[in-house]
């Protein structure tokens, strides 16, 4: 199914952008996890709609869990939770059933399936569907804090405005302030003004920009993973990719470790002064031969622009079939990596928790 991932965590997300609900059946947690609501839903209100910078359309995306929890807990039953769809305006969407938009699914998704896609909002393709992954993401990263194990992700930039990066080798208490305290996802706080102000240029141009993500994964033991295709970089990518608008990954130094020599790339070993076997670098992003090595797992994930722009742009008549134009209606991000952030760490969460119940 083209909504199901994972090994030991079997996850289902369902619906549409702007059916009457959407949701997702989680199989596989553990009995006895603790379910924290509050910090669930400040997690969910990260990736909320109606923010500065993002779309108009406001949702309360408050889950609704219709088993798998008892007291609070996982209760070992596969778990369901759906969010209702209020705020939606269906008939924005109308012209795009005979005029796809240019960058968008709505082209390939009329001819798969025959004209019967549900084209309001984007339908089974929108970036509303991350909803119901930040539901299961926000409880694995609960569970994963609980051995130990933290994941952050920030804006690391927005078209030619950049953050600065996290540091490779160890998450500071400075970074987990930032990270904790910080209006907006960025590290900087001059580079996020500029963010946003980059963001608000684009919007009024009736166009959007693209932007990077940056997420790292500390407190991994070594060891998660496996070789060729069981591995753990594998694994997040695979559910990275499931987000819409993502147009590639790398981890660690990325396709810059094509530029250099072995002895540049590789990260020397060292013993700490506890003991632990550590790395000077981190160039390889925490992976190796797809398993963990004991440092931070860095990766990043790029977003192009929104295809949905006010601009007027070239497209097709699918029912005259004619060249025609299209100006698109609707409440649409003008930057979708902003609102992204949260759900980088859900998606790695989820992979990152899925591959740990392995051991």
């Amino acid at each position: 199914m083209a909504f199901s991932f994972g090994r030991q965590l079997q996850v289902s997300i369902f619906g549409q952008s702007h059916s009457k609900a959407i949701g997702v059946t989680v199989e596989g947690f553990p009995a006895g996890l603790a379910v924290d609501m509050d910090e669930l839903s400040h997690f969910l209100a990260r990736r909320a709609p109606g923010q500065k910078g993002t779309t108009p359309r406001k949702e309360a995306d408050s889950p609704r869990f219709l088993c798998g929890l008892t007291g609070g807990k996982t209760n070992g039953a596969p778990l369901t939770a759906i969010i209702e769809n209020n705020n939606t305006r269906s008939r924005d969407y109308d012209e795009l059933r005979a005029k796809p938009r240019p960058g968008h699914s709505d082209y390939p998704a009329a001819v798969k399936f025959g004209g019967m896609n549900d084209i309001a909002g984007g339908g089974q393709f929108s970036a509303r569907l991350t909803a119901p992954l930040c539901v299961v993401g926000g409880i694995a990263l609960q569970a994963l804090k609980a051995q130990g194990i933290t994941i952050h992700a920030h804006l690391l930039s927005v078209g030619e405005v950049t953050d600065r990066p996290c540091d490779p080798l160890a998450f500071s208490a400075e970074e987990e302030a930032l990270f904790a305290g910080a209006a907006f996802p960025a590290l900087d706080e001059e580079a996020g003004r500029r963010m946003q102000e980059r963001i608000e240029q684009a919007r009024l141009a009736l166009d959007s920009v693209g932007g990077t993500v940056e997420c790292r994964v500390d407190g991994l033991p070594v060891g998660v993973g496996n070789a060729g295709y069981g591995g753990l970089d594998g694994s997040i990518a695979a559910v990275v990719f499931g987000i819409p608008a993502v147009k590639g990954i790398s981890f660690g130094a990325g396709f810059d470790a094509a530029k250099m020599a072995g002895s540049e790339n590789n990260d020397p070993f060292y013993y700490d002064d506890a003991g632990v076997v550590r790395t000077r670098t981190n160039h390889c992003g925490g992976i190796l031969g797809g398993m963990s090595d004991g440092m931070p797992v860095l990766f990043t994930v790029a977003f192009k622009p929104t295809p949905s722009i006010a601009l007027r742009q070239q497209t097709v008549d699918l029912q005259k079939k004619v060249n025609t134009t299209l100006c698109i209606q609707g409440r649409h991000d003008p930057c979708v990596a902003v609102r992204a952030v949260p759900v980088v760490e859900a998606a790695a969460a989820v992979a990152v928790y899925d591959r740990l119940l392995e051991k």
